[in-house]
């Protein structure tokens, strides 16, 4: 009995000890981007689990590509048969929205909830992007929060010039989010703002999502500990901070939140979507902004927004109002 509590003991104080010592390791938590379920799909083969995309990839930095699916609405799937990869790209500029996907952390673009929200989405008329950022799935390279802005701004980009006007949206889930709203403020500093942003479970900050897990619970009577945490990902150079570029941006913004998310909890939403209404009050653009909460008993948690048969026109009457 001795020697058991010595090793908890020993193994509890371990923990913060080797994350001070090796912080490297709280990134790969964070981004836990080598989990690359679901595993034993082959993501050059989109058709086997959506219908009507086409794989391609982006060269967004040097020695780095990235993994793209791009998923037709449905309208254009029997347009779509048999066309080259050249046609859809052509087909970006059909007059339809296109929204770029930056998903959470773990997994790649194949995972089963990202599927069925990219169906959903192709259903209701959406050109759809997928983006697995370096490190995740089938791309090159390595996590870091620079990194996975610069892969979702390149993204916007090559979207944006192939578009023929239509509206290029971002659409951030979980760890996505701060990908988006990074992404959001550089085009904002460019003077090329995004034309709408639609945030998905955000965080304020990934450290405060961090210091909510239950892991980190277990140590929460060590005084101090998150400013410790915070200082690691400080070294890691990740902050994702929502809050503070909510502040700053004026584009159309829409907060899909559950109020059963057990990983980022429903208040920081709330958080959010008082941020950036305070902000946009200033530039008298508050009434483009807009949260849709989801009652706990629905069950839709963390990842399960997409089943809620009223999100298509949710995010289609936003798109519409975000065009005024």
């Amino acid at each position: 009995m001795r020697r058991t509590l010595t090793l908890l003991i020993s193994v509890y104080a371990s923990v913060p000890v080797f994350l001070y010592l090796f912080p490297w390791l709280l990134s790969h938590a964070v981004f836990a981007h080598l989990l690359r379920v679901p595993f034993f799909v082959d993501l050059s083969r989109p058709q086997d689990v959506l219908n009507h995309t086409c794989n391609f990839y982006l060269n967004t930095e040097e020695d780095v590509w990235v993994g793209v699916w791009h998923t037709l609405p449905a309208s254009q799937w029997e347009a779509a048969s048999g066309r080259s990869a050249d046609w859809y790209q052509e087909a970006l500029g059909d007059g339809q929205p296109v929204i770029i996907y930056l998903h959470g952390n773990v997994g790649t673009r194949a995972l089963r909830h990202r599927v069925e929200l990219v169906t959903l989405l192709s259903a209701a008329g959406f050109h759809v992007l997928s983006l697995d950022y370096r490190g995740f799935g089938d791309s090159s390279g390595h996590p870091s929060e620079a990194g996975l802005t610069s892969d979702a701004l390149y993204l916007q980009q090559w979207a944006k010039t192939r578009s023929g006007g239509s509206p290029v949206c971002l659409w951030g889930h979980s760890l996505g989010s701060g990908v988006a709203t990074n992404a959001a403020v550089r085009l904002q500093e460019g003077e090329a703002a995004v034309d709408a942003l639609i945030l998905e479970a955000p965080y304020t900050r990934i450290g405060d999502v961090a210091a909510n897990l239950l892991l980190t619970k277990i140590y929460t009577f060590l005084p101090g500990l998150k400013d410790f945490l915070f200082d690691l990902l400080e070294k890691n150079q990740i902050e994702f901070a929502n809050d503070k570029n909510l502040k700053t941006l004026t584009c159309p913004l829409l907060i899909l939140h559950a109020e059963d998310d057990n990983v980022v909890p429903h208040r920081m939403g709330q958080q959010l979507y008082q941020v950036s209404l305070e902000a946009q009050r200033e530039f008298g653009t508050d009434d483009r902004v807009a949260m849709v909460s989801y009652p706990a008993d629905l069950g839709f948690s963390h990842s399960n927004i997409y089943m809620d048969p009223s999100l298509p026109e949710i995010v289609k009457k936003f798109l519409q109002n975000s065009r005024r």
